[in-house]
């Protein structure tokens, strides 16, 4: 297939990405580390001993950001629909997140034990149809807060990108009512003209 003069555009802007060169450099394999990185450095919430999981974990960028960051002290669990090569100290389950059996096997490879960490990288595949996008990114984001509820130690912390359009300010104040702190963030990395924010919500009630 032909290359269009937009995806063209868009490899450029790629390979000129200050945050991809850096990423190559510091063995990363995605600039979406430098989020994790910024979000942490700002709300220090990733701590050595941690049990975490990492759902919509490939590459595995945020993998690798917290595997270093524990240490070699604590265990992290990830999930994605998508195959990602072995990190140290990183447990995968490829699955689809939406299915409930993938659920069914992550809670068990939990071994009955609850998170003191849970981050959300998940994004839609886009169909640039923005309406269908948004409805799937919030769907993504129920689905996360529901494993929350039902993972997370009390007093635990949930972090998760969301899209800022119809449906998040429902969800925000739904997140607020199980959380002591939900703050928003937009790290560096974070192109300014996407709608991409972080959540970071702190002190789960149980």
């Amino acid at each position: 297939m032909a290359r269009t003069k937009s995806s063209g555009r868009w490899l450029q802007r790629h390979l000129n990405d200050p945050y991809v060169k850096q990423a190559q450099k510091d063995g990363y394999r995605s600039r979406s580390a430098y989020k994790l990185i910024e979000l942490n450095d700002k709300d220090r919430f990733i701590r050595p001993g941690m049990r975490v999981m990492d759902l919509g974990s490939a590459p595995g960028g945020w993998s690798q950001v917290l595997s270093r960051l524990l240490g070699g002290k604590g265990w992290v669990l990830a999930t994605d629909i998508l195959p990602m090569d072995p990190i140290r100290n990183v447990d995968f389950v490829q699955g689809d997140f939406t299915d409930e059996a993938v659920l069914k096997t992550l809670l068990e490879r939990a071994g009955g034990e609850k998170f003191d960490l849970i981050v959300s990288d998940i994004a839609p595949n886009l169909t640039g149809i923005d309406s269908a996008d948004q409805a799937s990114s919030m769907y993504f984001l129920e689905l996360a807060v529901d494993t929350v509820r039902r993972t997370l130690k009390p007093g635990a912390t949930f972090v998760a990108k969301m899209f800022q359009g119809s449906g998040s300010d429902a969800w925000l104040k739904d997140l607020r009512t199980s959380f002591q702190k939900v703050s928003i963030r937009k790290p560096a990395a974070s192109r300014p003209e996407s709608r991409e924010v972080y959540v970071v919500a702190k002190g789960f009630k149980g």
